[in-house]
């Protein structure tokens, strides 16, 4: 397949940017909602916005009211949404939390997916349990009790833990901790006795928590996909949010890049504008390669995503790593080339820098996902 979009999907594109450079740029979200110390980190009525121009439901099935779009069409807004560094639940909800609701029953998706695609809910992933990305080990226990489970133990960095409607967690119902199989994912709903969250306020100004279950009552209908079988949904909806948290990736490495070409443009040194500088156009030049390259990368995990191929498990770390290196690059490049204002509040650059840094640590960081590309490819 091409590494580009077709035509419908460039019309989406056009769409998407327009809609988020108007109403979701930096001034009238991030910086609105930061600087109001916002418990929920992001604007309500954006997402009822983003509803409304059926983002939210991108991902969901026909059959459930969705567009039953892919992920390169998801990836087409999570662009958009890192270019203007948006603070939306549309990574966390419309992708991860929609790819682990397909595995669900009929009840669950009827319980849960008109709320998301009417942008009237918020849903949660709570898999981590150290502050660094280790699926492989899941020591959340859910035990049988009665008709259903009880869930016993914590999850760090919940990003819109204390918001959502609904927390998809992945907990272990049987085996070593380190085991493969026996792992089971529940739809935990937000009002669930004996569950507590301890909220912060992370370094892109996005709101987490520290999630605990202490001994938190789940009806056996909670359960997403089949008891002691959910590693291979948790497995897919990891690779839907690497892809889609990649393709978020390469709008924050645009938009900074853009931002800093925009700043060579107009600053004066020594009397002549300094993208004059060769020095800084062969930085400019390299800067633009490896966007390019990253994005890509991306569009190519998110075709075989699509295609159910084998090798989109692969891919999705390939490219979750590239656009970390990517990313870094433009965020470093751009602050470094504005100069000492690069480092303050008063510009934007900077917000950028603290948006990748999140991004990157978000579902494993660029050393995770080359360790894992060296062992999928038998090293």
């Amino acid at each position: 397949m091409p590494l580009y979009h077709d035509e419908d999907q460039a019309m989406l594109a056009d769409t998407a940017r327009g809609f988020m450079a108007d109403e979701g740029n930096i001034a009238k979200q991030l910086r609105h909602w930061r600087d109001r110390d916002c418990p929920d980190g992001f604007g309500h009525a954006l997402w009822k916005q983003m509803a409304e121009m059926g983002f939210t439901g991108m991902l969901v099935d026909e059959d459930d009211g969705g567009l039953g779009m892919g992920h390169v069409e998801a990836g087409i807004v999570l662009e958009e949404i890192g270019r203007n560094l948006t603070p939306s639940p549309f990574l966390t909800s419309s992708v991860l939390a929609a790819t682990a609701l397909k595995h669900g029953s009929n009840d669950l998706k009827g319980r849960y997916l008109p709320g998301l695609i009417a942008g009237d809910s918020v849903f949660a992933v709570a898999v981590d349990e150290t502050a660094k990305h280790r699926p492989s080990r899941i020591t959340t226990r859910a035990e049988k009790s009665g008709n259903g489970f009880k869930l016993t133990g914590s999850k760090s960095f919940v990003i819109q833990g204390a918001s959502a409607d609904m927390l998809v967690v992945a907990a272990r119902t049987s085996g070593a901790d380190d085991d493969d199989d026996g792992i089971t994912l529940f739809a935990v709903p937000k009002n669930a006795a004996n569950m507590s969250h301890d909220a912060l306020r992370l370094v892109d100004s996005s709101m987490a928590t520290h999630t605990k279950f202490d001994g938190v009552d789940l009806d056996g209908d909670a359960v997403i996909g089949e008891v002691d079988g959910g590693r291979e949904v948790l497995n897919a909806m990891l690779m839907a949010g690497r892809i889609g948290a990649a393709a978020e990736g390469v709008g924050v490495a645009g938009g900074a890049m853009d931002m800093t070409v925009d700043y060579l443009k107009q600053r004066k040194q020594f009397g002549q504008l300094i993208g004059e500088f060769q020095a800084l156009q062969h930085r400019a030049s390299h800067l633009y390669s490896e966007v390019e390259i990253a994005r890509a990368v991306v569009i190519k995990a998110q075709q075989l995503l699509d295609a159910g191929a084998e090798s989109a498990e692969l891919m999705s770390s390939v490219a979750k790593a590239k656009v970390a290196k990517t990313a870094g690059l433009s965020v470093k490049e751009g602050v470094q080339m504005h100069g000492g204002i690069g480092m303050t509040d008063e510009y934007d650059i900077g917000l950028y820098m603290k948006r990748d840094r999140a991004l990157q640590e978000f579902l494993g960081d660029a050393y995770f996902h080359a360790n894992r590309v060296a062992e999928l490819s038998g090293y």
